[in-house]
């Protein structure tokens, strides 16, 4: 028969079994505990991520310390509304307007004209990327680029009030400023396509009646004037648009003549940048009494250019 001292170490065995137990009981009971708040976390956390939301979430430890948790989401969707940087509706028309109108592809056939160009490289005043480069600087300028320019922003201004009598004499005066036959042949033959394609495919109310009130062939930069204002396009971004399509007619012209390499033809792209936006900013502010030309040479050029012997161009 066990004695009391016996007994009494059972019995304070027994306790501390008990109480061990207990607490191994309780350790894994809240350690399921957290590991299923983590879990969960964890879960609500990626589906507020999916959802494009920001959110705090809020657990607790083993210690009972609260802990935070920031989701961010870092998912794009495509519901996001553009940003303040991106193109209204009305903007996005009028440079998708403008790019088509006055790029390279739009059939108005002035890859087939030099401006005077081909003689003044025969002649040898062109011969490299120096010398191409002063050359259009002056006619931009000082010649044909600027006058084009004045032209364009005034028949635009008629248009766009709907002076039928202005619009009629600044045509007529912009025939009148073409140097030479050549030219003129060049200018009204761009002028003429640019209309009927623009009553082919990009006709706007009003076109036809603004186009007789001319009562005559339109010279190019008229033409379009007329069109970008019958259409609503803003002025400056048609007067640089066009200003740079010029720029650019010239030096594919004389690529194909010096002849020039790709890379160095975006050269003198890049050197005439601030010339055609000094240029427009010029013709923005000239009224007709401004009008007016000293590149000489370049006339000449266009004028000799009817006699020259060999020819790739039509001017």
């Amino acid at each position: 028969m066990p004695t009391p001292a016996t007994r009494m170490v059972t019995t304070t065995m027994r306790t501390t079994i008990t109480a061990i137990t207990t607490t191994i009981t309780a350790m894994t009971t809240m350690t399921t505990a957290v590991m299923i708040i983590t879990a969960m976390t964890t879960i609500i956390m990626v589906m507020r991520m999916t959802m494009g939301t920001i959110t705090t979430i809020t657990t607790t430890s083993i210690a009972t310390i609260p802990t935070t948790t920031t989701a961010i989401s870092m998912l794009m969707t495509t519901n996001e509304p553009v940003g303040t940087g991106g193109l209204a509706e009305r903007e996005a028309a009028a440079l998708y307007r403008l790019m088509t109108w006055l790029s390279p592809g739009f059939p108005v056939g002035g890859f087939s004209y030099s401006s005077g160009i081909e003689w003044a490289v025969e002649a040898g005043d062109i011969t490299d990327i120096a010398t191409l480069t002063d050359w259009l600087d002056a006619m931009l300028g000082d010649g044909s680029g600027f006058c084009d320019a004045v032209f364009l922003v005034h028949a635009y201004r008629a248009t766009e009030a709907g002076e039928e009598t202005s619009l009629r004499d600044i045509a007529e005066l912009a025939s009148a400023f073409v140097p030479s036959r050549e030219r003129q042949l060049e200018t009204t033959s761009q002028g003429r396509a640019f209309i009927d394609i623009s009553r082919a495919a990009w006709d706007a109310d009003g076109l036809d009646a603004m186009v007789a009130a001319c009562s005559g062939p339109l010279v190019y930069p008229v033409a379009v004037g007329v069109v970008a204002a019958m259409h609503g396009v803003p002025l400056a971004p048609t007067l640089h648009a066009f200003l740079h399509a010029l720029v650019s007619n010239w030096i594919s012209a004389a690529s194909r003549l010096i002849p020039l390499g790709q890379t160095d033809s975006q050269r003198v792209l890049v050197r005439l940048e601030a010339a055609v936006a000094a240029t427009a900013n010029r013709a923005l502010n000239a009224t007709l009494d401004d009008l007016g030309s000293a590149s000489f040479r370049a006339d000449l050029a266009s004028l000799r250019h009817e006699t020259q012997y060999t020819r790739l161009f039509r001017s």
